[in-house]
């Protein structure tokens, strides 16, 4: 069975028609030759773009020359209501200095100190679901929602969802997922400053609402530090270390930037990647029941996460298909040869995980769902060269050792309890919101494992 994959469009349309299409769904307003195509161009009266699917190119925008290529400004249009000036916007000197303070708490031996307050989110997704655990389909994005945002939580500021705070931080959130989508016409089309944005009254309002509750949290957690009552976690972490080059730290307003990324960045994507896996699992049972078979493995103890290859492999599978971020817009800054094109300064460049990771020409079998590919010469070749769920180089998520314990740990203590299987009646239809979701959820039935 060949997971689900949005239909593509007609490979020539309208600018009018093609405009319409991307803002309904990005992924479904592209021909299907992308697929096949080492790079692309696009010519309109409004803007050039390029998309680059060569691993040279990739490699060269993102590990070689990453200051010749930032973040296009425009990639901000859409995002700036949530997310201000917080790493994930800026470029240059600011970007650089935001990692440096933020970079330590990400590091390997954090890892070991976050995991018990991940477990805890764990035991308490299962819990939750063991209510709806009577074969009656529930919406599972849903579920891995309030999952992800509660790990955020509990390990950023050492609180459960459950907390007011966090809570209302989550329901706002559900509001703005579905408002606005991580790329929009904005971060394409180069025009005056009061050129519509492509955002809602409901997207401003609920970022602000939002950023006002991080606010408070934030504020709080000053005082602890300054009283020396603040936890040993992420929020404490990040607010007390000093850039190692000018000394400075975060201050509030800077600090409500990064937490909203951090949200963003942790909660929502790894919501969208948990859940397809889920559904991937549904679809096929035999790897279902290796993955909860090794589960057994898995403790409270940091150490048995190591164990986990299958359900790493199997998660790193549904990251190549069901990229949470589709897309990345770079600028260039000066002009370029690409592929034998003269590309012009200020051109966008494209780099779009969603069809290099299913690129015909670079992988066996793209669209198949094969965890047993990371162990062949072509999938250790495509990982290192066309694989970037996280992106990669300077500008790797900083998150991604994070990610890549949460999401398989998450993975394990679910299924080892669940059997899960697909409600057949809904298949799932990929689209972007924020990242990369089901239309109409993902529906799946849960039974106890015995």
């Amino acid at each position: 069975m060949i997971p689900p994959k949005p239909k593509a469009r007609a490979d020539k349309v309208s600018l009018w028609r093609y405009l319409k299409l991307f803002r309904e769904d990005i992924l479904s307003a592209q021909p299907a030759r992308l697929y096949r195509a080492w790079m692309a161009e696009f010519k309109t009266p409004f803007f050039r773009s390029y998309l680059c699917n060569d691993p040279e190119l990739v490699r060269q925008v993102l590990k070689e020359r990453p200051d010749d290529f930032p973040k296009s400004d425009r990639i901000g249009a859409g995002l700036r209501p949530l997310l201000g000036n917080s790493v994930f916007l800026t470029n240059g000197e600011t970007w650089k200095r935001q990692r440096r303070i933020i970079d330590p708490a990400f590091e390997g031996g954090r890892l070991r100190d976050t995991y018990p307050a991940m477990w805890e989110a764990g035991e308490a997704a299962v819990a939750r679901l063991s209510a709806h655990a009577d074969g009656t389909p529930i919406e599972i994005e849903a579920e891995t929602s309030h999952a992800a945002a509660d790990v955020i939580f509990r390990t950023l500021f050492s609180i459960p969802i459950e907390h007011a705070t966090a809570s209302a931080v989550f329901s706002e959130f559900k509001a703005h997922q579905r408002s606005q989508p991580i790329l929009n016409l904005a971060a394409f089309i180069r025009g005056p400053k009061w050129m519509p944005r492509f955002f809602s009254a409901e997207t401003k309002r609920t970022a602000g609402v939002i950023r006002k509750l991080i606010g408070d949290l934030t504020t709080e957690r000053l005082a602890a530090i300054e009283a020396g009552t603040a936890p040993d976690d992420l929020a404490t972490k990040i607010m007390t270390t000093t850039d190692p080059e000018t000394g400075d730290q975060f201050d509030v307003d800077e600090m409500i930037d990064q937490v909203a990324i951090f949200f963003l960045a942790g909660h929502e994507t790894s919501a969208s990647a948990l859940a397809w896996t889920l559904y991937l699992m549904a679809t096929n049972p035999e790897w279902q029941a290796r993955v909860a078979v090794e589960a057994g493995e898995l403790s409270s103890d940091f150490s048995s996460v190591s164990r986990l290859k299958l359900s790493r492999d199997v998660f790193r599978e549904a990251l190549r298909l069901y990229p949470p971020v589709p897309m990345m817009v770079r600028e260039t800054t000066c002009p370029e040869t690409f592929r034998g094109r003269d590309v012009k300064t200020g051109s966008q460049i494209v780099l779009s995980p969603w069809h290099l990771h299913r690129h015909e020409r670079i992988w066996e079998r793209p669209d198949e769902f094969d965890p047993t590919r990371w162990g062949t010469e072509n999938g250790k070749q495509c990982q290192r060269d066309s694989y970037i769920p996280f992106s990669a180089g300077s500008r790797v998520c900083t998150g991604a050792g994070f990610a890549m314990v949460e999401g398989p740990m998450l993975l394990s203590l679910i299924l080892r309890n669940f059997i899960i299987e697909p409600d057949e009646n809904r298949e799932p239809v990929p689209v972007v919101h924020l990242t990369v979701r089901s239309s109409q959820g993902i529906w799946l039935r849960l039974r106890k494992r015995g």
